[in-house]
């Protein structure tokens, strides 16, 4: 079999261990070299394919690859570019394949969510139709955890620590203040339609009364009394009280209470902020001196607070992409399998894009309590393995240290330039 070289690409909202799954791929690829020949990478994610920016990865040292591992961001550029349907779209996968085909690129690596593993599904399907077929292995990623079939998304365990390991610390911070200052602390956390990251601050609350005391979700319309009643009680019992509140929380009519009134380039509702419209609701209706916080990039940048056992998932999803592809797999996603085991235990299965694509996976309700505004030890039970184990990145002069790759281009072939 001849061989054929690789197109890797960072898609969406990067994570503190995406470029842990872009180790994986590459330092796999390299151990098949009879197999496949270079690695390109997109620079600025599939954009980099359409404008035919490639990057060579081959350039890049061993140590290098293996410091991507700790490595926040994403290293070769990610972005929020959506292709559509092949009718709408068609000119830009042709586009993607007409640029695989000058740089004989045989195998598409897609690091992304739900919308990348549709690009993926879409490549596969019409490159087969143009007479150049394309291995497509989508690559999971998104802090959201919201794809189905895979038990958890690589990304999500480590923003399930921060948020953790954020509701405790800025509980304990309003705890000794509150007497003379602060009674509410309101931390936004990102979530649009679906309320995993905030169901993780809950496993800051070890003891009765341990904050955060009220949590958010978008899966829950906001009843309005029942939580202004349940900060109030909270208040008057122990003196103050936290909430924790998706980005996506919403109205009982549907409407999200943030809904700027834009959208981005996935087409997804820009959010302006849920935090101080929560926190000026007390306010106004409790008279509490409150302080709010949106955890934004913080809370997927903090490489130095990543969950051990989220940093392995993300490198093995990588490695078991390559895996897929020289097994002469087309069209699935590594999804992660938890095992039925008493000890935290996984394993890797492929999952087929048709039944990834385009779906979204919500909390369960068995995992949200009957007041709406907290989660049940089952869903503590679930959460809890996800954000085990520490792997702190290496440190000089007090700072992480960090990859920092060459980004050697690759010689354009096509005398075209691309137009959307």
């Amino acid at each position: 079999m001849a061989r054929m070289n690789a197109f890797y690409a960072q898609s969406g909202g990067v994570t503190a261990v995406i470029n842990a799954s872009a180790a994986g791929v590459i330092e796999t690829a390299r151990e098949h070299k009879d197999r496949i020949g270079k690695v390109y990478a997109g620079r600025d994610g599939i954009l980099g394919a359409l404008h035919e920016n490639l990057i060579d990865t081959s350039k890049e040292s061993r140590k290098t690859i293996e410091a991507l591992c700790h490595t926040p961001g994403g290293a070769f550029g990610s972005c929020r570019h959506k292709l559509k349907g092949l009718d709408e779209s068609r000119h830009e996968y042709e586009r993607l394949i007409e640029v695989f085909r000058a740089h004989n690129i045989g195998y598409f690596f897609y690091n992304g969510g739900g919308d990348s593993a549709d690009t993926c599904l879409k490549v596969s399907q019409l490159s087969e139709k143009m007479g150049f077929p394309i291995q497509a292995i989508h690559v999971p990623k998104t802090v959201d955890n919201d794809l189905p079939i895979t038990d958890t998304c690589p990304g999500f365990g480590s923003v399930a620590k921060y948020t953790a390991v954020c509701a405790r610390e800025a509980g304990l911070d309003v705890a000794s203040m509150y007497s003379t200052s602060t009674r509410v602390f309101v931390m936004e956390v990102m979530g649009r339609h679906a309320g995993w990251i905030a169901a993780s601050s809950a496993l800051a609350a070890e003891q009765k009364d341990d904050p955060p005391h009220v949590i958010l979700l978008p899966e829950v319309p906001l009843d309005q009394q029942a939580f202004l009643e349940r900060v109030q009680k909270t208040v008057e019992r122990i003196g103050y009280c936290v909430v924790v509140v998706s980005e996506g929380a919403r109205y009982p009519d549907g409407t999200v209470i943030a809904d700027a009134g834009t959208t981005d380039a996935f087409g997804h509702k820009q959010l302006g902020g849920v935090a101080p419209i929560i926190a000026q609701m007390i306010k106004d209706q409790l008279g509490y001196k409150y302080h709010w916080s949106v955890a934004d990039y913080l809370q997927r940048s903090a490489r130095h607070l990543v969950s051990a056992t989220d940093l392995e998932q993300a490198y093995a999803v990588g490695r078991k992409a390559v895996e897929y592809a020289l097994a002469g797999k087309n069209a699935v996603m590594p999804a992660i399998v938890r095992r039925n085991t008493q000890k935290y235990s996984w394993t890797i299965e492929e999952a087929p894009l048709n039944k990834v694509a385009n779906v979204e996976k919500k909390m369960p309700k068995k995992f949200i309590s009957k007041d709406g505004l907290n989660i049940t030890p089952s869903a503590r039970e679930y959460l809890a393995p996800l954000i085990r184990g520490e792997a702190p990145p290496p440190y000089r002069n007090g700072l992480p240290q960090i990859a920092r790759p060459k980004l050697v281009a690759v010689p354009k072939k096509l005398n075209t330039e691309f137009k959307f």
